[in-house]
């Protein structure tokens, strides 16, 4: 086995933690300057004419609340087998977030949280990632059908609660079969396992997170000067954010997916092209940009709890 002495094993880390924060505002970079349909001329235009300080801070406590809300999950799930403040939670969620911005579906995330604390402990933080992501999965599959439902798309509700109830009859018949020494009843038990008080509060911030991130959208709708019925609106947003989440992507093309899937919805309500793909933009520069820039301080000062 080769042995690798202390100071190259920190020149190492060292050099990681760099690579990541390096990445992490690359790929940003691109994504901004690249994209040839954000119309900045337009956006300065449409600013100076609706620009209230009031509406910017708003919307800027919308973006805190979304990830503060985040965190809260993180700190109560955590808390079902050790108790972390909220510094501690926030350096978690945003050092993860930074390293999870460009691995597909941010599986960065669950390496980066499982590193802060011990090895013997990795499997289980794992786990607790999944079930604080679950929440806001299954919150948006079901506001996303209601939307769907609400917009007429009677097809694609019945084809969504077909799978889904092929996906429960296929649960019910697997639940048994073990790969690898891991099966869907053992997941269910480890599920089960953990406080209701700790699952009702994570449903609880999930649904909280879910209302703010989705009325984040409408408000941006409305000062970009979008006059579409609350209802139609906000059946639109969250049919596009559940179609997008459903699809593979990586963070730093979150912005891309949805725009593309809200291009399309939206244009059939009349809604300008730049006009969606420029609020989809600002949503994926609140709401991951601020907090991987944030993120990095902590990914930079990272010691890693794992000896090897």
């Amino acid at each position: 086995m080769i042995s690798i002495s202390h100071k190259t094993k920190q020149f190492l880390v060292l050099a990681i933690k760099i690579l990541i924060v390096v990445g992490a505002f690359y790929f940003i970079y691109k994504q901004l300057a690249d994209n040839e349909k954000l119309d900045w001329q337009k956006f300065i235009v449409l600013f100076q004419k609706n620009q209230s300080v009031v509406g910017i801070l708003f919307i800027l406590f919308l973006s805190f609340l979304n990830r503060f809300l985040e965190i809260l999950k993180w700190q109560n799930l955590v808390s079902s087998f050790k108790v972390i403040s909220i510094g501690e939670a926030t350096k978690q969620v945003l050092a993860a977030l930074t390293a999870g911005i460009f691995t597909p579906n941010g599986i960065g995330e669950y390496a980066g949280k499982a590193l802060y604390f011990e090895k013997s402990q990795a499997k289980q933080i794992v786990f607790l990632n999944l079930i604080c992501n679950g929440i806001q999965l299954i919150l948006s599959v079901g506001f996303g059908t209601i939307g769907l439902l609400i917009l007429g798309f009677r097809f694609w509700v019945l084809m969504i609660m077909g799978f889904a109830s092929l996906f429960f009859v296929f649960t019910f018949f697997s639940k048994k079969v073990k790969i690898k020494g891991y099966s869907i009843e053992k997941f269910i038990k480890k599920i089960n396992e953990i406080p209701k008080a700790i699952h009702r509060k994570n449903i609880l911030l999930g649904i909280a997170r879910y209302i703010t991130f989705s009325h984040q959208y409408y408000f941006l709708f409305l000062a970009f000067d979008v006059d579409l019925p609350y209802f139609t609106l906000m059946a639109t947003i969250t049919s596009v954010y559940f179609l997008a989440s459903s699809l593979p992507s990586f963070q730093f093309l979150d912005f891309a997916v949805k725009g593309s899937v809200g291009v399309y919805f939206f244009s059939l309500l009349g809604v300008n092209e730049w006009i969606v793909i420029f609020i989809t933009t600002l949503m994926w520069f609140l709401n991951v940009v601020i907090p991987v820039i944030m993120g990095s301080y902590f990914v930079l000062k990272f010691k890693p709890k794992w000896k090897s």
